[in-house]
């Protein structure tokens, strides 16, 4: 089980190496900085070494920013965003890129949109003080096809295939933590799942972790509850819901729904605790106990066999209390 997720983070991190390749038929030289735009074909990102003018953190995204959104000399390659779609404005705030589009940047397509937002997140997260990155159609959040808020960028956001289209499927099996029937403890569930290229695993395991279990499980997350956005930097998981997450399901225990979360996403080898916030604020206590604001770690305490193992000493606890007490 291990072995296999550690081989597909392997080849993804291979596909990764191999996708920053140059536009024509041959490699580039290993450069500092790349500028990625899309091939001719629409089908994958390309790299192209680039040396910015620029040292200061604001000076060097605004020169990355003018070559982004200016024609190529290169033949094979093409701008990240077509003609028309213009990058209205730009802020930079606790190492989060904000940025701001017209309304043309919604008429592309499904997957032209895929490819100029990875082009120009890939691009723009080498800058130093730049660890994220949000997009926005006016001064609203960018959302995807369902509607869903596309949320905070990394690099790792996005995997492709060189030499096929961005949304080719993949195949992973991830471990999970559900609710039990009782509501008072977590249950382990293995799914082998199909997903497409450019979703990252953090994303992968929440969605199905939304979805609800396959097996005898309990869905732990409140329903209503969306996915905002997922996001890993150093070895924390930042995971954002919407209002939904906040709906009270008293049938659940709070530490179940916490730990089902946790515990899922930490089965990833490059996760080491998590961070839960409600529309990006971390400041909030879930129900009574559980403070947002804590980053959690991995506990098995709550799985169902531990809970009854609990269940059952504590209740020969009371029974010998009982006789104790009868006995005098």
């Amino acid at each position: 089980m291990k072995k296999n997720r550690w081989n597909l983070l392997f080849v993804c991190f291979v596909l990764l190496v191999a996708g920053a390749a140059s536009c024509g038929n041959h490699q580039e030289e290993i450069s500092d900085y790349y500028i990625y735009y899309i091939n001719k074909e629409k089908t994958k990102t390309v790299a192209v070494g680039y040396e910015p003018q620029e040292t200061g953190t604001k000076e060097m995204i605004q020169e990355l920013l003018n070559i982004l959104f200016q024609d190529t000399k290169h033949p094979q390659c093409r701008r990240p965003a077509p003609k028309g779609v213009n990058l209205e404005s730009w802020k930079l705030g606790d190492d989060q890129l904000y940025l701001y589009f017209n309304s043309a940047y919604e008429e592309m397509g499904n997957i032209e949109e895929v490819l100029c937002r990875a082009a120009i997140v890939r691009t723009l997260i080498q800058v130093d003080e730049v660890e994220c990155i949000s997009f926005y159609i006016g001064d609203a959040p960018l959302v995807d096809k369902e509607g869903t808020p596309v949320g905070v960028m990394t690099a790792e956001s996005f995997i492709e295939n060189p030499g096929e289209q961005i949304n080719s499927i993949q195949t992973a099996n991830i471990t999970l933590y559900f609710s039990n029937q009782a509501g008072n403890g977590l249950v382990e569930e293995e799914q082998e799942v199909h997903y497409s290229s450019n979703i990252s695993l953090e994303k992968l395991v929440m969605e199905q972790l939304l979805k609800g279990p396959l097996g005898d499980g309990r869905a732990s997350i409140p329903d209503g509850t969306k996915l905002i956005g997922v996001s890993v930097l150093d070895g924390v998981c930042f995971v954002n819901f919407s209002e939904g997450f906040l709906n009270q399901n008293y049938e659940i225990a709070e530490p179940v729904v916490i730990y089902s979360i946790v515990n899922s996403l930490a089965e990833l080898p490059n996760v080491n605790k998590v961070q839960i916030s409600v529309n990006g604020d971390s400041n909030q206590v879930y129900r009574e106990k559980m403070e947002l604001g804590t980053m959690y770690e991995r506990n098995l305490d709550y799985m169902d066999g531990a809970v009854q193992k609990q269940d059952k000493k504590d209740n020969e606890n009371k029974e010998a209390a009982d006789k104790q007490g009868g006995d005098r």
